[in-house]
């Protein structure tokens, strides 16, 4: 079986669950600078450049891995959010991207076949490619419209980079996550895509959209109908939302984008909204019931967690979710959809 073919398969039973926060999970362990930075000898602080600790202090993702197998999940998110050239250059350390994916992709790869072994239970692993710091669609200068801070090639280039040494570290599937520029995440289709012809196999992509205001628009200013419309021609395994607001504010952004969506629905929200300490105080068994109304519609696929969620949160929401029927995929009409920053469907 192909891994597009596995998950499938293993949807078409349940619904699944994704795992859940890493940096808050990170920020439990109080590092310091130093065991960031070990002995690789950069020139800059490494504190928060979480995804080098695969290097340098392996045993924390590897832990944090384990609690959310342990919770329940079926889907291990690589510790690579920032591990691109771009915000990897924030701390000197770009020339250590490959070394830095590849050994998370491992990591993530070991513990999760680990777990397989014990119980039969297929888990897989997603290569999470976060947005970057920059942005293709929107201008960094007010006074300059049209000035962009990286171009389109080079940005493929990037997400290229990132992308082959998380499939060769392991990974099942490409994340491309927190897309808040449909431009930034089409750039990360194009770099799987060109993976999938220098490798002759199919890498299957998953895409999660953020919405970054109330109205049900990410960054760049696509609704999810939009976003749904722009990237549907790369075939992804699995779309959905991730981050932005708490499940509540959500609902109804996962309930339109499962009426139309003809791939997997994967929604992992925040914990809630964060207080005035940036801290997230929502229970694992509030969040679990919020989630879980998504799942009695018959809207999801799969669930998880993102800022603020913990293996508890995990372990709530795979035991709110059990039993429950997978979503079934829409029998769309073949009509031509496209996307401004608004869905356009011409009439047939």
């Amino acid at each position: 079986m192909t891994a597009r073919e596995a998950l499938l398969a293993e949807a078409a039973k349940r619904i699944l669950i994704i795992d859940g926060a890493f940096g808050t999970e990170i920020q439990r362990w109080k590092l310091a600078e130093a065991d960031y930075a070990g002995s690789l000898g950069l020139s800059r602080d490494q504190k928060g450049n979480n995804d080098i600790l695969a290097l340098t202090k392996p045993e924390v993702p590897e832990s944090i891995h384990r609690a959310y197998f342990e919770a329940g999940a079926d889907i291990a998110e690589t510790n690579t959010f920032s591990a691109n050239r771009i915000s990897q250059a924030d701390y000197g350390a770009e020339h250590l991207v490959r070394e830095i994916n590849l050994a998370s992709a491992q990591l993530a790869r070991r513990v999760a076949d680990e777990f397989t072994a014990k119980d039969g239970r297929p888990r897989f692993v997603a290569g999470a490619i976060g947005p970057t710091n920059k942005t293709l669609s929107l201008s960094p200068d007010v006074n300059d419209p049209g000035f962009r801070e990286i171009d389109w090639d080079e940005l493929v280039s990037v997400y290229h980079e990132q992308a082959a040494a998380l499939v060769e570290g392991g990974a099942d599937f490409i994340l491309i996550e927190t897309v808040f520029d449909t431009l930034n995440a089409k750039a990360g289709i194009m770099a799987v895509k060109q993976l999938e012809r220098e490798l002759g196999r199919e890498i299957p992509i998953m895409l999660s959209m953020t919405l970054t205001d109330l109205s049900g628009r990410n960054l760049s200013g696509h609704t999810v109908e939009a976003f749904w419309y722009a990237v549907r021609h790369a075939r992804p395994l699995t779309v959905g939302l991730n981050c932005s607001f708490g499940a509540t504010q959500l609902r109804p952004h996962v309930r339109a984008l499962s009426q139309i969506a003809d791939a997997l629905i994967m929604v992992y929200p925040n914990a809630g909204l964060p207080n005035e300490l940036g801290q997230y105080d929502e229970l694992p068994e509030t969040t679990a019931a919020l989630v879980r109304e998504w799942a009695e519609g018959g809207q999801v696929n799969v669930l998880g967690g993102c800022c603020g969620s913990t293996p508890d949160h995990i372990a709530a929401i795979a035991r709110a979710a059990q039993g429950l029927p997978p979503r079934q995929l829409p029998q769309l009409e073949p009509v031509t959809r496209l996307a401004g920053l608004e869905p356009f469907t011409v009439a047939a």
